[in-house]
């Protein structure tokens, strides 16, 4: 396939409100490679790999739930994904967007896409944690991780459609979000997949009618469920090969799922398993600091289940809380609670649990 017919410059793109043709576009990057800020440098970095001859393009998956790794992305299928995008969100040429990601991975890197191969008016910044804090303008389309939703909740009525992802969102940040007549979805995808494959729309306080538990998919895109009951994704638009994930999911049709866990997260404890995730939101509404359950080697039960906290903690408090919730099964209380200073994270910001443990074992 000739990569010239795809990494055009979109007639009506524009980046931080100036027009660019392809030649024009390849010398400001040139520019914010050589005198920009850092995240200037990694959108100059990545739109002169875009604008290049070559079929693909080089990227670097997050590690959050292994080792981080390079993989090549065919540039037709970043194509195919941002007018995926631009079908279901309703984006046309000439739609306001904000890139306050990242460039340096595929979620910022595919708002670039986007922008370029719909006509977007994409303006950047850098990826801080609160991105209208100062910025008052209002956007059709964006695209945050959780913790800049967290900060940004009393401004985020100035972006039109929100999309969430990197990180499933808490259900205190999701019924704080429903203030807002902001459209928020809750994204699933991976590098592999070119960001999202399903979508979760998270109701407001003005449109409820949407919400859901489950993810549905985008155009094109089919699932099933392999022996261990773990997503596999087809979306040809986007992948030559399914793409066979460690997502355990309740699948209700070929096209919607209810995520339940990482298969590699499941605790096997005395016979019974235990999904840390599914456990993890019945904690969210009485832990405000980061946390998170994990199974640890048991001589007995082979796994117990404990808690890890972040930060300093009344454990003796924390625990009478978490015996009054109803929620919980019989297997599902923790039987130990660990309060540990930090977290280890990845460059993004996702904790690494197996490597914030490992020191415990």
């Amino acid at each position: 396939m000739d990569c010239l017919k795809f990494n055009k410059v979109h007639s009506d793109f524009r980046f931080n409100g100036i027009s660019y043709t392809k030649e024009v576009l390849k010398e400001a990057a040139y520019s914010f490679i050589k005198e920009g800020e850092p995240y200037e440098k990694d959108i100059g970095q990545f739109l002169l790999d875009w604008l290049d001859d070559s079929q693909t393009v080089e990227v670097r998956t997050s590690g959050s739930t292994g080792t981080p790794k390079r993989i090549r992305l065919q540039k037709y299928h970043m194509r195919n994904s941002a007018l995926a995008t631009g079908e279901f969100f309703g984006l046309r040429p000439g739609s306001s967007a904000l890139l306050c990601l990242s460039a340096d991975y595929i979620a910022g890197k595919m708002m670039l896409v986007r922008a370029l191969v719909l006509g977007l008016h994409l303006d950047s910044m850098a990826p801080v944690s609160n991105p209208l804090h100062l910025n008052r303008k209002k956007y059709d389309f964006g695209a945050f991780v959780p913790m800049q939703l967290q900060n940004a909740t009393e401004q985020i009525g100035n972006i039109r459609t929100l999309l969430v992802g990197g990180a499933a969102l808490p259900a205190p940040l999701k019924q704080k979000s429903r203030n807002s007549a902001t459209r928020i979805f809750e994204t699933y995808g991976m590098t592999e997949t070119i960001t999202h494959v399903a979508v979760k729309e998270i109701g407001s306080g003005f449109n409820t009618e949407n919400e859901t538990e489950s993810f549905k998919a985008l155009p094109d895109v089919v699932f099933s469920v392999d022996k261990r009951n773990c997503l596999i994704i087809e979306a040809p638009r986007v992948s030559e090969q399914p793409v066979i994930t460690n997502d355990v999911v309740h699948l209700i049709s070929e096209t919607e799922f209810e995520w339940l866990g990482r298969y590699d997260n499941v605790v096997n404890s005395g016979g019974v398993k235990l999904f840390p995730e599914q456990i993890e939101q019945k904690l969210e509404n009485i832990i405000e600091k980061r946390f998170f359950v994990v199974g640890i080697p048991d001589d007995q039960l082979g796994q117990k289940l404990i808690l890890v906290i972040e930060g300093e903690t009344d454990l003796d408090i924390l625990k009478q809380k978490i015996a009054t919730l109803s929620s919980f099964g019989k297997f599902e209380t923790p039987r130990e609670i660990i309060a540990l200073p930090q977290f280890l994270e990845t460059e993004t910001g996702k904790v690494q649990r197996q490597l914030t443990i490992d020191g415990l074992l």
